[in-house]
């Protein structure tokens, strides 16, 4: 959260904002009381009638919000994409923001919540950051529902031979949980089940929630379900949901969570809410069923996609866009001074101090992404996401390296001033995404699963290329025999750094990415590559934000950031 000199929080800058029903939100992208299913008066889900309505209008334009490698400094990526939308409304274009949900883990971990900030945040604030519409109630049930039934299965005879010792589905949770990374599950003898090994996810690291964010219907959701890769057999072949005959059951759990959730900004800007798969796990991006309607509604839409280029944007332009047809007309790098300063070298306890030096070197990693970005032939304006203590000199060297490079830079202050302070880049923007530009991703999907890894590790991540483990190069193998191939490939790594060592910040040269294993994510429709050391289930920090977290006797939060 940024420490600017308004000395508000922001859930007490959300808790005094006015809002507006959310039945005249929806009238000002003509959606009528029937297109809506309402969860209170600041909620809605848009209906799938509307949404089939839609399909015949034409498209506005979209944006992409990324940023740099992030540090525990903190970029304010949600915050710039809320106050960017912002300030296209108030130039007077239509304009509708398309935001993934938090996830209950990071808010009550360290990371906190994913409404924005200041004068640039979605409310309700505490409503979207704790239950909001129950969407990732209803994934977490519909996941473990999949478990539930495989475990039957196999108690009730093993029609399907399925090899208890190479069962990949895991249950989840959508908390930081590690005591729930490993556990055993059917002991207390012949009733309770058959013992085996098995761990848990966290909700958004679900397959599940990967499937709802690039279903594009829920006959393609039902689809999806039944691709999905649950166990293999004894004779090593894949067990998939459809296999089990369940696809029918889960989709149905899943029925109302595929509905985009409309809410509003702070200042009555339109947000359609919806999914939130994580970046460094899965691709990171809001639900195409949110983005495509957004499309229909608006003149312009502004998303984002989770953690650095390397990690979202990547993936938004390699997987959901390939996979849903979108051609983003141009993409935001927001940088802070702060981050920079961390990645030449400040510790996070010293970083109100000028260091003209630290900064300097840290451009490297700014550089980099400048650079990924281009290689995918999209127009980009860099956002200086300002705090309040950046010095005029700093921000004076951050801009002069810009336009030293011809590179269209913004000084944005939509923490402090909302959709004013975000007028610069907005009209930056649109001017940028004037200029001839052609989309192409990283890599065509006939190329080998070694290929596209090998092509992202040199395009996007800046590195020499990628060492296989012997059980990788296993599964390559395998992959292929069963015609998975053509798939994308999404690449699990730390958020923290180009390489997949977090300790390796800035820019670092000369890296391989270490692929260790790789996880079929068919109903997703992409071949997972782990490296380094990421989990799907996180931990909790010494002292977690949950600490802080409080409610009073008229129900009112406390805590929530």
């Amino acid at each position: 959260m940024p420490s600017h000199s308004i000395g508000k929080t922001d859930i007490d800058i959300a808790q005094h904002a006015s809002l507006k029903p959310i039945k005249e939100i929806a009238e000002t992208v003509q959606l009528a009381e029937e297109d809506l299913e309402y969860y209170g008066k600041y909620k809605a889900k848009i209906t799938y009638e509307k949404i089939k309505q839609l399909k015949t209008k034409k498209d506005g334009k979209l944006f992409l919000v990324t940023s740099i490698n992030p540090t525990p400094a903190g970029e304010g990526k949600s915050t710039v994409t809320i106050g960017l939308g912002d300030a296209l409304k108030q130039l007077g274009h239509k304009t509708v923001i398309a935001l993934r949900e938090p996830s209950l883990g990071p808010v009550m971990g360290l990371k906190g919540g994913a409404t924005g900030g200041g004068y640039a945040q979605v409310l309700p604030m505490e409503e979207i950051n704790l239950h909001f519409t129950g969407d990732f109630h209803a994934i977490t049930a519909a996941n473990n529902a999949i478990s539930a039934l495989l475990d039957n299965h196999i108690h009730q005879g093993n029609r399907l031979q399925i090899d208890q010792r190479r069962i990949v589905w895991k249950r989840a949770v959508d908390l930081n949980d590690r005591a729930l990374r490993h556990v055993v599950v059917g002991l207390g003898g012949p009733g309770q089940g058959v013992p085996r090994e098995d761990g848990f996810d966290i909700t958004v690291a679900s397959e599940l929630m990967a499937v709802l964010c690039l279903a594009e219907d829920l006959e393609d959701l039902k689809r999806r379900i039944a691709n999905i890769v649950v166990a293999y057999n004894y004779e090593k072949k894949p067990v998939t949901v459809g296999d089990l005959g369940i696809e029918g059951a889960i989709a149905l759990l899943l029925k109302d969570a595929l509905k985009p959730n409309l809410v509003q900004t702070i200042e009555h800007t339109p947000a359609l809410v919806h999914g939130g798969p994580f970046a460094n796990i899965a691709h990171g991006c809001n639900s195409v069923m949110a983005t495509k309607t957004a499309l229909k509604l608006a003149d312009y839409v502004v998303t984002e996609a989770g953690f650095g280029a390397d990690l979202g944007a990547e993936k938004f332009l390699d997987i959901k866009a390939r996979a849903a047809g979108l051609k983003p007309d141009g993409v935001v790098i927001v940088a802070t001074i702060r981050a920079l300063k961390m990645h030449g070298g400040v510790r996070k306890e010293d970083l109100a101090a000028e260091n003209i030096a630290a900064l300097e070197a840290g451009l490297l990693n700014l550089q980099k992404h400048v650079e990924t970005i281009a290689s995918f032939g999209l127009p980009f304006v860099v956002a200086i996401n300002r705090f309040i203590s950046d010095s005029d000199a700093e921000i004076a060297v951050l801009e002069n390296w810009c336009s030293e490079r011809g590179i269209p830079v913004s000084l944005t202050e939509v923490w402090e001033k909302g959709g004013a302070g975000g007028i610069d880049l907005a009209a930056k923007l649109l001017e940028a995404a004037k200029q001839p530009h052609t989309f192409r991703p990283v890599y065509p999907l006939e190329s080998t699963i070694e290929e596209k890894i090998e092509a992202i590790v040199r395009q996007v991540y800046g590195g020499r290329g990628a060492e296989f483990s012997a059980k990788a190069q296993k599964q390559i193998r395998e992959f292929e025999q069963f015609g998975w191939g053509h798939l994308p490939v999404c690449i699990a790594k730390t958020q923290y750094s180009l390489s997949d060592d977090p300790h390796k910040t800035c820019r670092p040269y000369d890296f391989a990415i270490h692929v260790r294993e790789l996880v079929p994510k068919l109903g997703a429709g992409f071949i997972v590559a782990l490296t380094g050391d990421v989990l799907t289930m996180p931990g909790l920090p010494k002292e977690p934000a949950a600490y802080r977290m409080d409610v009073d006797a008229d129900g009112r939060a406390s805590g929530l950031f």
